[in-house]
């Protein structure tokens, strides 16, 4: 009964991503000629009024200069945005300009640094001319952008999790020194995850021989990937795992930890392949060779997609609500979103064990010794 209380609980707080923070789309001039739109004019829409739900569910899954939580009412009537201001990093000219995100005002100010002046447009920074955003004939940007260092909401929300990892491995560590064979708190939580990614991941894909080796690596990805997805299902939290970005880093750390540890038989069995006829042996290297990347791109893609899938699937229907502008549709909403929000509980730990399979299936494919 503790368990299904701890649940439903669970669950109602992470419909609380019903939160939303509208954002204007880009402006399209209509002649062919290029033309200039101040800040000002790119803040105000020609359908403010009008619920835009794939500007939201945007807004919400990708990455952010600042970490906002929620829009509060101002006393003229309009929005003022809630948020963390984060550290931004520039480096343009030969200068590197540091300030804090909040000198923008929420993208209602440039920023000046000596003679260079900054704009946020749609999360994204650009040098301004005269305080403006420049359009061309088809309404793309054709203002600069400077080399984008800054500690935006992504890595702020990686220094978390990375701290969290210490955190849990230290403690536990030390938790062996202290308490007895029975494992108790934090330990007693980190103990059967351990043991189940050595005993069903590492021992029966590397084998006895090398698991010990590949293990920190297996484990340290394992809760990585499953904390920053049950991170990015909290309310306001950041959509780490469903930016492809850090998808590919974690892909390209098993593709080099994999063909760095191949062994002879390996690299042997994908140049010249065994048992295959002469004339086509020059197609089955080529395939095996497109195989080497087409394995780390699988993983990639896997968890990118799944992760942002599930986002937005549980904002669209938390936005029908504010489509429909009908309070009769709430329940139905609401009923769908517990369901994917349990089945997103399921697919966050999900893709932590396919990925750190995957990845050990390949790492002990490559290190296999010919028998």
């Amino acid at each position: 009964m503790r368990a299904i209380k701890l649940l439903i609980a669970s669950c109602l707080l992470l419909t609380a991503n019903s939160i939303f923070a509208q954002e204007t789309s880009d402006y399209q001039p209509e002649n062919q000629d290029a033309v200039v739109a101040t800040q000002a004019d790119n803040a105000v829409a020609p359908d403010a009024d009008k619920f835009d739900a794939g500007e939201v569910i945007m807004h919400h899954i990708k990455d952010s200069h600042s970490w906002h939580f929620y829009d509060k009412s101002s006393k003229d009537g309009g929005e003022s945005p809630v948020a963390i201001p984060l550290p931004v990093i520039l480096y343009c000219e030969g200068h590197l300009d540091i300030f804090m995100s909040s000198a923008f005002e929420h993208g209602e100010s440039t920023v000046w640094k000596d003679d260079r002046e900054y704009i946020l447009h749609h999360d994204k920074i650009y040098l301004a001319e005269d305080g403006q955003m420049r359009y061309g004939e088809h309404g793309e940007i054709l203002n600069e952008m400077p080399v984008d260092l800054s500690i935006t909401k992504n890595v702020a929300s990686l220094m978390l999790s990375a701290i969290l990892l210490l955190w849990i491995f230290i403690a536990t560590a030390r938790g062996y020194k202290k308490m007895g064979s029975v494992p108790t708190g934090l330990r007693g939580f980190t103990e059967p995850l351990i043991l189940f990614v050595k005993d069903e991941i590492a021992v029966p894909n590397l084998g006895e021989e090398h698991y010990r080796k590949y293990l920190p690596y297996l484990l340290t990805l394992f809760f990585f990937i499953w904390i920053n997805n049950m991170l990015g299902l909290l309310p306001m939290g950041a959509n780490l795992t469903g930016n492809i970005a850090v998808t590919l880093l974690l892909a390209l750390f098993t593709f080099i930890i994999t063909n760095v540890s191949g062994s002879k038989h390996y690299w042997k069995e994908i140049v010249r392949m065994p048992g295959v006829p002469i004339a086509i042996q020059p197609i089955m290297t080529v395939i095996e060779f497109i195989g080497l990347l087409t394995k780390p791109f699988s993983l990639m893609i896997r968890l990118f997609a799944n992760i942002t899938a599930g986002h937005i699937i549980v904002l669209s229907f938390i936005s029908l609500i504010f489509i429909f502008k009908s309070v009769l549709i709430s329940p139905v909403s609401i009923v769908f979103v517990l369901f994917m929000d349990v089945l997103e509980l399921l697919v966050a730990a999900l893709q932590a064990y396919i990925f750190t399979m995957l990845t050990a299936m390949y790492i002990g494919m490559a290190v296999k010794t010919e028998e």
